[in-house]
This record gives C-alpha cells, sequence and structure tokens, in this order.
C-alpha cells in the first residue's frame, strides 16, 4: 500500500498540540477504542445508533461489527484490504464500517450518488477486495460490474436475498448471522491507512483521500472535545453521507469516543428531518446551509415541532450566509454556528462553535490544535482585510491517494495544507469565505467571490436557490452569470432580478446575465457542483474535448 501513497517529504507536516493526542498507542485498533471500550467498561446498554424507531445499543452495535467481521475474514479480506460502502446512512452502514476497521483493512465509504463510471473509478483506483451495497443502490454497481477489476464480493444490504444470490452477489443478513459475536481487533499502527474517503467531484472525478488510523480518534478528541463539547447525554444528527468527513465523523468517529449516540437518517428531507429532532432528541445538529435554508421553508416548524433538546447547531459544506443565520435564529431562538473543514483534513479546522461568539458570514476561528493563515500569491502572509490563499496546519493533513502530482500542489513549501478557498480574515481572527480558488471571477481586473452574488440574490422573496459562475467576455475578460430557482408559483424576469442588486453590491460585481432554470445541480451535502454549470455552457470543454483558452 504504500506505493499508492505520496513520498514522505511531500505529507504536510503535523502538529499535536492538544494533550490528548500524546496519549495514543503506537498501534490500536479503532473499533476497539470507540465500541470495544465503553462495552468492556459496563455502558454496552447505551444507545449507540437511532435510526426511525430502532435503537441500537453499545453492545449490539460491536456484537454485529464483530459477526460481520467474522464472515468478511472467512471471504479473505484482510488487513490492509480495501472494502467499499455504497449505502444511506443507515445502521448497516455503521455496522460494516466497525467490522471493516476491527479487521484492519481500510474503510472506502463512497456517495450514494455516483455513477456507474464513478464507482468503477474508485473500485479500481482504490484495488477495492469487496463492495456492500444497499439494494436499493445496487443498479449502478450491477451496471458497473464488468469493469471491476480488482472486486471478489458484492454483498448486498436488504432486498430480496434469493434474487441477490441468484445474480452471484452475497445477502448480507446471511453473513451477518453466520458469524461469530467475539472478534480478536487487529491493531493497526498510527500511521497505517485506516480510512480512504473519495472526493465529491465538485472539480473533476472522484479523488481518493487518505486518512491515517490516528485520525478517527484525532476529530473526536479535538473537534468533539473542544468544539461541539460533547458528553455521553448527546444525540448527534444530520443527514451528511459518511462518504464525506463530514458525515463520517459526526456519525462514525465522533459520537462513539464519548459514549453518546449518532441519529441517522437516510435521505435529507426537511420535515423528516424536523421529526427526527424531535424523535430522537438530537442535542448536537449538524447541517448543510442548503438544509437549514429547506428546513426554514417549512410553514410553522416553530409551533409544530418540539427542537427544546437542540443545545448546539453547526453548518459547513458551503457558505450559511448572514441571512441563513439571522433566520434560523429568528425563528428558532438557536444560532447555527458555521464552520469550514475539508474532506482531505477530515473534518472541521475552523468554526464559530469553539468562541460560541459567531459573527454572521463568518466561519469563525481556529479549532483548537490547528493554525490557520491567509497567504499572498508569493506565499507570504497576507494583511488583515486582503483576500488571499487559506492555509491551515494541524493534527489532520491533506494526502491524496495515487496522485503524487496533486499531493505536490496541495502543500505549500513550509508543510501547511491548502483548502482551496480565497478567503480574508479580520482584527479579531475570524476568517470569511470570498471564493474557491477554482471559481473566482476576474473581471475587468477585478476579483469577485460568487458567494457575494449568490448572497445577495438569495435575499429575493421570490427566489429557491442561486448559483453563480463566471463565464468568458471579449471585453472585461470573465463576467458573472447567475442561474436562480424561482420558489413555485413566482415569475420574475432577468432584468427584475438584476435591478434588485444594484445599490446592494458593487457595480462591478452585478450578474451581467441571469437565468431562470428549473433546479441546480448538487452534491449530497449540499454543495453546489458550479463545475457542472460551467460544463454546460456553450463551447465548454467536455470530457475528452480540448482545452478552451480564453482572456481573463
Amino acid at each position: 500500500m504504500a506505493d499508492h501513497l505520496p513520498p514522505r517529504d511531500l505529507w504536510p507536516k503535523r502538529l499535536y498540540t492538544l494533550p490528548e493526542f500524546a496519549t495514543y498507542a503506537e498501534r490500536f485498533n479503532p473499533t476497539e477504542e470507540l465500541l470495544g471500550k465503553a462495552v468492556a467498561a459496563g455502558r454496552g446498554e447505551r444507545a449507540a445508533v437511532l435510526f426511525e424507531d430502532q435503537r441500537i445499543t453499545y453492545g449490539q452495535l460491536l456484537a454485529q461489527a464483530n459477526k460481520l467481521g467474522n464472515a468478511l475474514r472467512e471471504l479473505g479480506v484482510q488487513e490492509g484490504d480495501r472494502v467499499i460502502l455504497r449505502t444511506p446512512n443507515i445502521p448497516p452502514a455503521l455496522v460494516a464500517n466497525f467490522a471493516i476497521l476491527k479487521l484492519g483493512a481500510v474503510c472506502t465509504p463512497t456517495s450514494p450518488l455516483f455513477s456507474r463510471a464513478e464507482i468503477a473509478h474508485v473500485a479500481n483506483d482504490s484495488e477495492a477486495v469487496a463492495i456492500i451495497v444497499s439494494s436499493a443502490l445496487l443498479g449502478e454497481v450491477e451496471a458497473a460490474r464488468e469493469n471491476l477489476q480488482t472486486v471478489k464480493h458484492i454483498i448486498v444490504v436488504g432486498g430480496d436475498a434469493a434474487e441477490a444470490k441468484a445474480k452471484g452477489f452475497l445477502a448480507y443478513g446471511e453473513l451477518l448471522q453466520s458469524g461469530s459475536p467475539t472478534l480478536d481487533p487487529v491493531l493497526r499502527k498510527r500511521e497505517d491507512v485506516g480510512l480512504l474517503l473519495y472526493t465529491s467531484g465538485t472539480t473533476g472525478r472522484p479523488k481518493g483521500t487518505v486518512h491515517l488510523v490516528e485520525e478517527l480518534l484525532i476529530v473526536p478528541d479535538g473537534f468533539g472535545k473542544y468544539g461541539w463539547r460533547v458528553t455521553e447525554n448527546d444525540v448527534i444528527g444530520g443527514s451528511a453521507p459518511l462518504a464525506f468527513g463530514a458525515g463520517y465523523s459526526s456519525y462514525a468517529t465522533i459520537p462513539f469516543r464519548f459514549g453518546a449516540a449518532a441519529s441517522l437518517i437516510a435521505k435529507f428531507d426537511p420535515e423528516k428531518m424536523f421529526d427526527t429532532i424531535q424523535k430522537h432528541k438530537i442535542s448536537i445538529l449538524t447541517l448543510a446551509p442548503t438544509a437549514y435554508r429547506k428546513m426554514l421553508q417549512v410553514p410553522d416548524a416553530e409551533k409544530r415541532y418540539d427542537l427544546s433538546s437542540l443545545r448546539v447547531c453547526t453548518g459547513g459544506g458551503e457558505s450559511l450566509t448572514a441571512p441563513t443565520y439571522q433566520a434560523w435564529k429568528e425563528k428558532f431562538g438557536l444560532e447555527i454556528f458555521e464552520g469550514l473543514g475539508t474532506t482531505e483534513m477530515m473534518y472541521v479546522f475552523a468554526s464559530n462553535v469553539v468562541s460560541r461568539k459567531a459573527k454572521a458570514g463568518s466561519f469563525g476561528q481556529a479549532v483548537p490544535g490547528y493554525e490557520l493563515k491567509v497567504i499572498d500569491e508569493e506565499g507570504k502572509e497576507a494583511q488583515t482585510g486582503n483576500i488571499g490563499h487559506f492555509v491551515a496546519c494541524g493534527p489532520t493533513g491533506t494526502i491524496y491517494w495515487r496522485d503524487p502530482d496533486k499531493q505536490r500542489h496541495a502543500v505549500t513549501s513550509e508543510g501547511w495544507n491548502r483548502a482551496g478557498d480565497f478567503v480574508l480574515v479580520d482584527n479579531e481572527g475570524y476568517f470569511w469565505f470570498v471564493s474557491r480558488e477554482d471559481d473566482i471571477i476576474k473581471s475587468s481586473g477585478y476579483r469577485i467571490g460568487p458567494e457575494e452574488i449568490e448572497v445577495t440574490l438569495a435575499t429575493h422573496p421570490a427566489v429557491a436557490d442561486v448559483g453563480v459562475i463566471g463565464v468568458p467576455d471579449e471585453v472585461r475578460g470573465q463576467i458573472a452569470k447567475a442561474f436562480v430557482v424561482l420558489k413555485a408559483g413566482e415569475t420574475l424576469s432577468s432584468e427584475d432580478l438584476i435591478a434588485f442588486c444594484k445599490g446592494k453590491i458593487a457595480t462591478y460585481k452585478l450578474p451581467r446575465e441571469i437565468v431562470i432554470v428549473n433546479e441546480l445541480p448538487r452534491t449530497p451535502t449540499g454543495k453546489l457542483l458550479r463545475r457542472v454549470l460551467k460544463q454546460r455552457e456553450p463551447g465548454a470543454q467536455q470530457p475528452g474535448a480540448p482545452l478552451r483558452t480564453g482572456t481573463g
């Protein structure tokens, strides 16, 4: 596996400044640390997972993980092998995760939205030996089957077991019943590969991001303890898929480090989310900004649902925006503590939740254990208030799987991780998002962040969703083009919307073109796929087409 990792001199430097990070053994097993020790300490009857009407205890979760782990071992899964997960956020996904980890194998969750081509790419790139897939998501795996070069077993969760077996697949339920409820943990080194996450493909095909075994403890011991301040009485809920750092950390590591519970929801729906908060008594809610905005549109939600269990609401994945923050606070009496992180660095490394003092529109300050700064084009630290590249350094870091060229760009010569964002920092140490580096619009010599235009348009009462990109222009180099989704029953012209923006943003930032569309492309975590919007433009580069060049 070492030859799939970049040379060590390309790895980012790591900071281990929190005392918790010095307590880890040189070899340990994540499942044992997160589940086994809790059961051994007599906490086996505590709720570990809540899903719809199900309540799964720590003891039950560990026993199921052991059973599946034994079955996987019988199938030949060994230490270091990659096993793909393709499921919604359902209990078998966590069972499989902990089974894989207990064997010393590498859990590789993938987005439920991946196409057959992306599934084949991830399976072959990771050299996966098995895929565990929900019956509802089996179709694309079947379609990719003939192109899977290393996969030996496909295990189907749910559905008709006889039908799955007739197709040459294995039935998850039968494997679970066949295994023994006890399993000795395989101890791994702290710097062994423990988890492989693939990016959502916002800027191209999915890229493998490596996470070391120690990171499965570092995230809860850092952000979980000093950010959310998790206790055994907490229930952590939300909707981010396990395939991304946000979802995996929130529902597969952080709760179990503290004896808390994970609340799962298979698919986000605003009313379903409200109902789940009430039913499971969620105390820590973590959602994408888009999800919060959809929940704000539910009529009389503040009267229909009991949200008294909530003590912390956090968000990330894209800019929350001040209007969303204010609307949520006004309607529910709760702040949303915005944060920023990357799948590459596993989780959030800047957040308002740390100080519990939110600045609407800012994504906060450094999470304990991390150092953050803004640098200019020459790599020097930018002055307060100046836009620059966002870099971070801490106990987690960016390591790309089988992509040394990408790795060279991801880490500075001083060992800092590039977040890929343009930001600025104010005189109180709060960071403000401007744009993804790939999304910045260069118009008439100005740098324009599409987010500011999106926030402005989103405040129009008739607008349901909005996305902005830069498109080529012969005079200005680029202009801002907006794609707007209107609320049901609303009609507006592009001229109306441009007029609405005047006086709210600088003239040079005004969108020069606005198109009304039915929907916008977004990832499962709610991130806007500007890449897809750009590809839809006339003359845009398509797969296999030559690069388009232009001014600006």
